[in-house]
């Protein structure tokens, strides 16, 4: 099994910045991808940003494409996401998700979760 936990979440002004850390514990040689989603009240969860545990490919979601950063440290199972101008409609819950597979953008495909950290944006 695999434990992720958050942290980092809060409160910002438009423009302003967060980083979000999510560490894992367990059985986290079998990690492949680590990723961040987010749900907003009302919406479906979305993809974030996603990066290889080993080869460090990332991808982002349109949306955070260059304010959004995804990094890891290996050697403390940390997985961090630096997000720069944020918007109001970036308020969301953070959601950690790690799986023992290739990367992908699908939420269904994420074998465990993080229990999440609220953003709030105001404008």
């Amino acid at each position: 099994q695999l434990q992720l936990v958050e942290s980092g979440g809060g409160s910002v002004q438009a423009g302003g910045s967060l980083r979000l850390s999510c560490a894992a514990s367990g059985r986290t040689f079998s990690v492949s991808t680590m990723a961040w989603f987010r749900q907003a009240p009302g919406k479906e969860r979305e993809f974030v940003a996603y990066i290889g545990w080993s080869d460090e490919r990332e991808l982002y979601a349109g949306s955070v494409k260059g304010r959004f950063r995804i990094s890891r440290d290996n050697a403390k199972n940390t997985v961090y996401l630096q997000m720069n101008s944020l918007k109001p409609e970036d308020t969301a819950v953070y959601y950690c998700a790690a799986r023992w597979g290739a990367p992908t953008v699908q939420a269904a495909q994420y074998n465990f979760w993080g229990q999440g950290t609220q953003v709030t944006v105001s404008s």
